[in-house]
């Protein structure tokens, strides 16, 4: 409970400073995404460097995970923490949580052989939840979670994609 306490004092800090002035919980995040050797990419934001390859059977080399498994993790890891977050915040106690993500899909649609959708067909997470508090303080929990998981927002949620273009040519010698 050391860390709930530890977790709810943060968040209590958080919640007081961005209620006084709004400003500093704004900002635009920036994740540098390059093409390494075949499809392997490093994915570097701040000090964080992440290894993202395809599989062989795909034409990768299988160096790291592929951008579905980071996708899935992503949605995985924002919905823990933030069933973490709200249960040290609401004073639920766990003793073990865990978020498995389950997405179906057709590949035919990433390699334009059937007018399927290119990317997930749908998408569930099971909550695996222990706890010694009452089934309702749970449930209330992972309700307020949810309702303030930034992934799962960003997967539910349509929002305005822009491309922008930036071309060099370089020069034979």
């Amino acid at each position: 409970m050391e860390a709930q306490a530890r977790i709810k004092t943060a968040v209590e800090r958080s919640v007081k400073a961005l209620s006084e002035r709004p400003y500093l919980g704004q900002g635009t995040a920036v994740t540098k995404v390059r093409l390494r050797e075949g499809l392997a990419c490093e994915a570097e934001e701040g000090p964080w460097r992440v290894l993202v390859d395809m599989s062989e059977k795909s034409g990768g080399s299988n160096t790291g995970p592929n951008p579905g498994v980071i996708g899935r993790a992503a949605l995985g890891s924002c919905l823990t923490v933030a069933y973490g977050l709200w249960a040290a915040r609401l004073g639920v106690p766990l003793t073990s949580l865990e978020v498995e993500v389950q997405a179906d899909y057709d590949a035919r649609g990433e390699y334009g052989l059937a007018d399927v959708p290119v990317g997930y067909l749908r998408a569930r997470y099971i909550v695996t939840v222990e706890s010694p508090a009452p089934e309702a303080d749970v449930l209330r929990m992972l309700d307020e979670a949810d309702r303030h998981c930034a992934y799962l927002d960003v997967w539910t949620r349509p929002m305005d994609v822009r491309r922008e273009v930036r071309i060099s040519t370089t020069q034979e010698a």
